[in-house]
Order: structure tokens, then sequence, then C-alpha cells
């Protein structure tokens, strides 16, 4: 059977199919921020080695921290049966355990639940004994597509749960779990060393003088020049797209933060124009 949610429902019934998950939980948003609701009812399931937790992600091929923040990855990273994997073409959202799924427009992520209009539909598998219905086919067609996501995807964490057999063999017992792939980790320190050394060695949080500007994207200090208000690798970046419309981080004459009121073709900001005209005679 299909039902179609929105608002609380959708939120409800997304819990529900993590409180009720005994043997899988497959997670399919290209954004992951965990509301605490979730992060609460996912938490419950950690002492479970026999439950299997995939999570895809995706966009942002350049920076993954944009897609899944650390704190997430260091959250699910403590699950004893759990892999992480990245889609870059990702845009549709899917939530599964063994006995229901959700398709739905909602990310996985906070702002999302708490802000936007989202919808979905929730689809129930009936036992193998059942009868087979057209919603038994939609959501038997969706599976095997999502299947086919999470197969194509790159795999970059992986930890496996490790058992030894007792009583003769007839039942088994969690002894540990092993990290077998893990790519983010580094991913995220070097992340950490990258940020903190451009904070430290880079940003000049002052006025420019009159022959050095700011970097629109980055913030470094580079020669002021509105038509090419970039450093060299922000500017190979944006000219995979080259969108002179594009809301960036900084502005261009005095380097302090635009919160996205800069753009390449507009890098100095509107309170700023007047006084960069006078210093540099534009």
């Amino acid at each position: 059977m299909a039902t179609f949610l929105t608002g609380n429902d959708l939120n409800a019934q997304l819990e529900n199919l993590f409180e009720y998950a005994d043997e899988y939980i497959i997670l399919i948003s290209p954004y992951i921020k965990l509301h605490d609701r979730y992060a609460s009812a996912l938490k419950a399931k950690k002492d479970n080695p026999n439950l299997k937790i995939i999570v895809v992600f995706g966009k942002n091929e350049d920076d993954f921290s944009k897609s899944m923040k650390q704190e997430d990855f260091n959250f699910f990273k403590d699950f004893p049966n759990i892999e992480i994997r990245y889609e870059k073409r990702l845009h549709a959202k899917y939530y599964a355990n063994e006995s229901s799924a959700i398709l739905t427009s909602m990310n996985l992520y906070n702002f999302s639940q708490d802000n936007n209009i989202e919808a979905g539909v929730l689809t129930n598998r009936k036992g193998i004994l059942g009868s087979i219905t057209s919603q038994d086919t939609l959501e038997n067609d969706a599976a095997g597509y999502f299947q086919r996501v999470i197969e194509q995807s790159d795999l970059l964490f992986l930890k496996e749960p490790k058992f030894e057999s007792t009583l003769l063999g007839f039942s088994r017992r969690h002894t540990n779990s092993v990290i077998e792939t893990d790519k983010l980790s580094d991913f995220f320190n070097n992340k950490i060393k990258a940020d903190t050394s451009f904070k430290k060695d880079t940003f000049i949080p002052k006025q420019a003088t009159k022959q050095m500007g700011f970097c629109i994207r980055t913030g470094m200090q580079i020669p002021f020049n509105p038509k090419l208000p970039m450093c060299d690798t922000a500017f190979q970046s944006w000219k995979k797209f080259s969108n002179n419309e594009y809301a960036e981080k900084f502005c261009h004459f005095s380097g302090e933060l635009s919160n996205g009121e800069t753009s390449f073709s507009k890098p100095i900001l509107r309170k700023n124009w007047a006084k960069a005209k006078e210093t540099h005679k534009l």
C-alpha cells in the first residue's frame, strides 16, 4: 500500500523507518546533516551489529564537507556495520528498511525537516506469502533502481562486524568491527589542516592597500583587479561553470565577508564602491 506524506507525517514516518529497522537501513540523500530526532532514533541502533546501514550522498565533488558535515561522518562511523558512498550525480532522495521505504523530495538535512515544504510516498512491503499488487511493483521497481545507484556509487567508508561461533556453531557473538575502507577520515583531517593554515597564514582581514585586493572566493590577498577578482585556484574552479552571478564570500576591495552579496560580475560590496573608486581611481 502506498501512502502520500507531507509535513509532520513525513517526518514521523521517516523516524519510524529508523526505529523499526532490524536488518538494514538505506539512506540516500545528496545532502546530509542529521536532525536531532533522527540522530536519536538511529543512535538506538548502535548496539546491533546485524543491522546494516548504507549511506549514499552526492553533489560538491570538490568538497565533500558541503554535502556531509564532519560531525555526521563521526556519528555514522561509530556504528558497527556501515558503509558510506558517494555519487556525484545524485539528486533523488530515498530511505528504506526491510519492510518499508520512502521516496521523497526531502534531503536528510535538518533545515529541510524544519522549514521546507516537502512531500513523499511511503510504501510497505508484504511478506513473501502476500499477493502482488501495483504498490508492490512500485516498491520493487524503486528498490531495484536504488540498488543500482548504490552499486555504481563510490565506496568511501566501510566498517564490517566480525563474529565468533558459540554453542557448537548454533549461535554467534559479535567480537568487534573492522574498518576495511576509509577515505573520509583523511579528507576531513586534511581539510581541518588546510582551513587552519588558511585562517592563520593567508587571510588578511583588513582593508587592501592601493595595489592589492582580495579573492572573492577564498579571501586571500591578491592584486586588485575587478575584472579578475579571484586567485588562480578559485578562478580555475569558477571557470568550470563561468557563472558571473554566482554568490561569493568576500569583498574584493575590503576582504570582509560579503554574505553572498558579491559575485564575479559585482566583486565589490555596494557600501564600499565609492571608497574603492577613490582608492583605485576607477
